[in-house]
């Protein structure tokens, strides 16, 4: 059987990625103000610079005001601004490598919801919904644990939201952008246009799939053959509670749909309808949770010093419950591969240059097209050169990295074994050539 290798170059809806090896979209925590263009080059550049041939920048939101799931996301409604991430698109392009742009909305996952500082700030703001919002987070409003002012979406508003996601695809491809990538899991608007927790509606978008086909035909209006990708979720992860849930047959049929309707790959994810620690699985975040200099901000976040400690022992039981085997999503993707004629991406918990080989591997037993990596970039922005080169990954899946950024905070490795480990490489000159000889 023929065997991929990492170093193949993949086509991706006619862009040429130069090899198989991606970084997954992650929270850059750049915004929109004065050297937001600069902190997303100083975030991203390097990862192209040490090979990797696709670069996700994580989750931009397409509307003016909400749908922000966490602070210092960057919004890319206004073209002006976009216009100016041609300084981003370019620096990715002088390294060889390519940059899609991942448009999102937060819809009932935004900071209206769960973010007491945000709330005092934004009184009067309301969370996009799909329908009327589930009993169980309607419960939650009533202990007071979030706040809930849904707006649904009357159907004009649906087809103008697609054509708004369409619009900012066409700005991205204007500012330089190989392809557009679409948030569809980890409780986004659009994972909540596609779970029947969520949709209760009656008109044409009770089936979430026509929501991302009116978003494929707008992104074609708008940006023409531009390379669009999507996730699609299983809701595989959610708590036993939840009754009404997408399974991992009703996704993979999903995907065949997006496939047929024009999508040029999709990236299948198993996680919760909740956002919780299905989207990052690993250990407690115990040096994080501790840190002295945070712990004001996260009272500020979570509404008082009680609330983030009990959010903490959420965390701590949500971390013992989800599985951590590296690729967790490989099983999804070979199912979908096996339905789908377009690339399969796997993401998820890989670590290894030998997980990578396994995961792309021999036809018929190859899980996924190319394997991309989060968290890991948080620790080594220049990872590339050495996964490419043979080595693998420092993070130990230990989430210091993830829960500061409920506080603004940039993502950043705060382990300090790691970080020493990083600088013991960036001495030996590891990350400049991928020498395997220098570690």
């Amino acid at each position: 059987m023929p065997v991929t290798e990492l170093g193949d170059s993949l086509d991706i809806g006619g862009c040429t990625v130069p090899n198989r090896l991606y970084r997954a979209p992650v929270l850059e925590c750049a915004g929109n103000g004065e050297g937001a263009v600069e902190t997303l080059v100083d975030e991203l550049e390097p990862t192209a610079a040490s090979g990797v041939g696709l670069v996700f920048q994580g989750a931009s939101i397409v509307t003016p005001e909400g749908g922000c799931a966490a602070p210092n996301m960057t919004r890319v409604h206004d073209p002006e601004f976009v216009a100016r991430l041609e300084g981003l698109t370019d620096a990715i392009h002088a390294h060889e490598g390519k940059i899609f742009l991942q448009l999102a909305h937060g819809g009932l996952r935004s900071m209206a919801t769960w973010h007491a500082g945000y709330r005092e700030r934004h009184p009067d703001e309301r969370q996009l919904a799909v329908s009327r919002p589930p009993w169980q987070l309607r419960a939650l409003d009533r202990l007071g644990l979030v706040s809930l002012r849904p707006r649904v979406l009357p159907t004009a508003a649906v087809y103008d939201l697609a054509e708004q996601f369409g619009r900012c695809a066409g700005y991205a491809v204007d500012a330089g952008y190989d392809g557009i990538h679409l948030s569809a899991a980890n409780m986004s608007l659009i994972q909540q246009f596609l779970s029947p927790f969520y949709n209760r509606r009656d008109d044409e978008f009770a089936d979430g799939v026509r929501f991302l086909e009116e978003v494929h035909d707008a992104v074609r209006a708008h940006a023409g053959d531009v390379a669009l990708v999507t996730k699609v979720p299983a809701e595989t992860a959610a708590p036993g509670f939840v009754r009404r849930c997408l399974s991992r047959s009703e996704a993979v049929e999903m995907a065949a749909r997006l496939a047929e309707i024009g999508y040029d790959a999709v990236v299948p994810v198993e996680v919760s309808t909740f956002w919780d620690m299905s989207i990052v699985r690993g250990a407690y975040p115990e040096r994080a949770w501790d840190a002295s200099e945070l712990r004001d901000e996260y009272a500020a976040a979570f509404g008082g010093r009680y609330r983030a400690r009990a959010v903490a022992l959420l965390n701590r039981l949500q971390a013992r419950r989800f599985d951590r085997e590296p690729g967790w999503n490989a099983e999804f993707c070979r199912r979908v591969r096996e339905r789908v004629d377009v690339p399969v991406l796997l993401e998820g918990g890989l670590r290894t240059r030998a997980d990578c080989d396994r995961y792309l591997g021999a036809e018929g037993a190859r899980a996924a097209d190319m394997v991309g990596m989060a968290r890991p970039f948080y620790a080594e922005p220049r990872l590339g050169a050495r996964l490419l080169a043979g080595r693998d990954a420092l993070c130990a899946s230990c989430n210091n990295c993830t829960v500061p950024q409920v506080t603004g905070e940039p993502g950043r490795c705060r382990t300090p074994s790691v970080v020493r480990q990083k600088a013991r490489l960036e001495r030996n000159g590891a990350y400049e050539s991928g020498d395997t000889e220098r570690e």
